[in-house]
């Protein structure tokens, strides 16, 4: 494994790389300083501009810019007390308030250490999980596959954060915007209506780039002006020994927690990040302090979001299954550069898989130089009018949508996806499940009917191999644990507060 990371640090170190790796974390901390912008919306906007790169750059470049939101999200909740991206919502809670305290520093000192710590902890432990598990994947067949693929649909339904139905809604009609085009067995047309555009399914980049970029222009298009800023002087930024010794214990446990929850499919760093707040409150001696500016607050979170960053790369690298929405868009940029992720990854492209786990050390360290000298700048950057900023979002989206195909349906397609997200949103509905759907549903229908051609029309071969009628045991306990708990009793008054 150290001559594979090796491997993986001559491909991270070239030039071309190296350069694409600082674009993408520089990229990644101004989506995330930026309210209304966020790293799937960012992702899907530059998908266009990765497809003239080889597939290690492209990565490398698009991974850059999510756990570069990570860093960047924690800069506006303290400052301006509005959360960058979904990840940094916790932040809010202590970290403005040390900004009020004239502790402005301190605070973003402790997240952007707390966060190079997770990342590098999440990074050894993605080295030491992922080859294993992609040579425990290798002996899936189509069964296997199918009911790991239902699981993560699974997973995806029961840990999204508003209604169940709604998500299930969301997945019903990724699966079906993802099963437009010609039937993979037969060739028979399937709701293309008769046009040559949708012959070879509806575009993956059109539709996500209206969903995230277009939606969130909508959606943001009544915040015209610029964000009131926490002004008062930022302060020094190292925390003291007594501020290190309150947080050394949250990084770490929060590194931990954040990485596991990374790895489920739905979990992310959403979860992570709230997950590691209530933990922190309930260990601590002065729960009373949460709220009030307590520095294990930002420090337990921080750490989780950015572990959560690193741990959901293990699904798609070593399984091809997309952890969230963010993955989802890189997995689909590895299936348009003809890759398809999962366990022969790592045998078929070494570079590409320790390349980019490579780049992910060195674009930690990166952020955290980054990070703490050119705070006065980003303060700078959060003062931009968001009018200023919304027109050039949808110019990159309609410059990078027509440039796929140069079709004008495309453009047509995106815009309507864009209406169509934000009335979605406006309703309460996540589109994390539709996208994630969207992409899997061409992999589920494949291993299904394969599935099927092997058995011989026998769908009881689906349950009768050890490996899957596991697989099928686990999703079935996940859809009656509501009713498992209500009959039973347990987990009713965990993390009641």
């Amino acid at each position: 494994m150290m001559e594979q990371l090796l491997f993986g640090f001559q491909v991270a170190l070239t030039s071309q790389n190296l350069f694409y790796c600082f674009m993408g974390v520089l990229l990644g901390t101004l989506v995330g300083i930026l309210p209304g912008l966020g790293p799937a919306a960012s992702i899907a906007i530059l998908l266009p501009a990765t497809f003239v790169l080889n597939p290690a750059s492209a990565i490398i470049m698009l991974a850059g810019i999510y756990y570069g939101a990570m860093y960047g999200g924690s800069t506006t909740s303290i400052l301006v007390n509005l959360p960058g991206e979904a990840a940094s919502v916790v932040t809010c809670l202590d970290g403005y308030q040390m900004a009020r305290k004239g502790r402005a520093g301190v605070a973003l000192g402790i997240s952007a250490i707390g966060s190079f710590i997770a990342g590098t902890l999440g990074l050894v432990a993605l080295c030491f999980l992922a080859p294993p598990l992609a040579s425990l994947v290798l002996a899936f067949g189509p069964a296997e596959y199918f009911a790991l693929l239902v699981l993560g649909v699974t997973m995806v339904l029961y840990l999204s954060g508003g209604s169940r139905l709604k998500a299930g809604v969301m997945a019903a009609m990724g699966f079906f915007l993802g099963l437009i085009g010609l039937d993979p067995v037969t060739g028979i047309q399937r709701f293309t209506f008769g046009t040559q555009t949708l012959l070879d399914g509806l575009g993956f980049v059109p539709v996500a780039m209206g969903l995230f970029g277009i939606s969130e222009v909508l959606e943001n298009a009544g915040n015209a002006g610029s964000q009131k800023i926490y002004t008062s002087r930022v302060g020094k930024l190292l925390p003291t020994r007594q501020d290190w010794a309150e947080a050394r214990f949250p990084i770490l446990r929060g590194s931990i927690l954040g990485f596991f929850v990374g790895i489920l499919p739905g979990g992310g760093s959403v979860i992570s990040s709230f997950l590691s707040y209530a933990l922190e409150k309930r260990l601590a001696r002065s729960p009373e302090l949460f709220g009030l500016g307590a520095i294990q607050g930002v420090a337990g979170p921080e750490a989780a979001n950015n572990a959560a960053a690193s741990g959901s790369f293990i699904p798609m690298l070593s399984m091809g299954i997309p952890s969230n929405a963010v993955i989802a868009l890189m997995l689909a940029a590895l299936l348009i550069h003809g890759i398809k992720p999962g366990p022969l990854l790592i045998t078929q492209h070494p570079d590409l898989f320790w390349g980019v786990i490579a780049s992910m050390y060195i674009g930690n360290m990166i952020l955290l130089i980054l990070n703490l000298p050119l705070i006065g700048l980003f303060v700078q950057i959060l003062k931009i009018p968001y009018r200023l900023l919304a027109p050039i979002v949808v110019l990159f989206c309609i410059v990078g949508t027509y440039s796929l195909k140069s079709n004008v349906y495309d453009i047509l397609i995106m815009v309507t996806s864009g209406f169509l997200g934000f009335i979605l949103r406006s309703y309460k509905f996540d589109l994390a499940p539709l996208i994630f759907a969207m992409v899997i549903a061409p992999m589920m229908e494949m291993n299904f009917r394969q599935g099927l051609i092997m058995a011989r029309g026998d769908v009881w071969e689906f349950l009768g191999r050890p490996t899957a009628a596991f697989l099928w045991l686990v999703i079935v306990l996940i859809l009656f644990s509501p009713l498992i708990r209500r009959f039973t009793g347990w987990g009713r008054n965990s993390f009641r507060q």
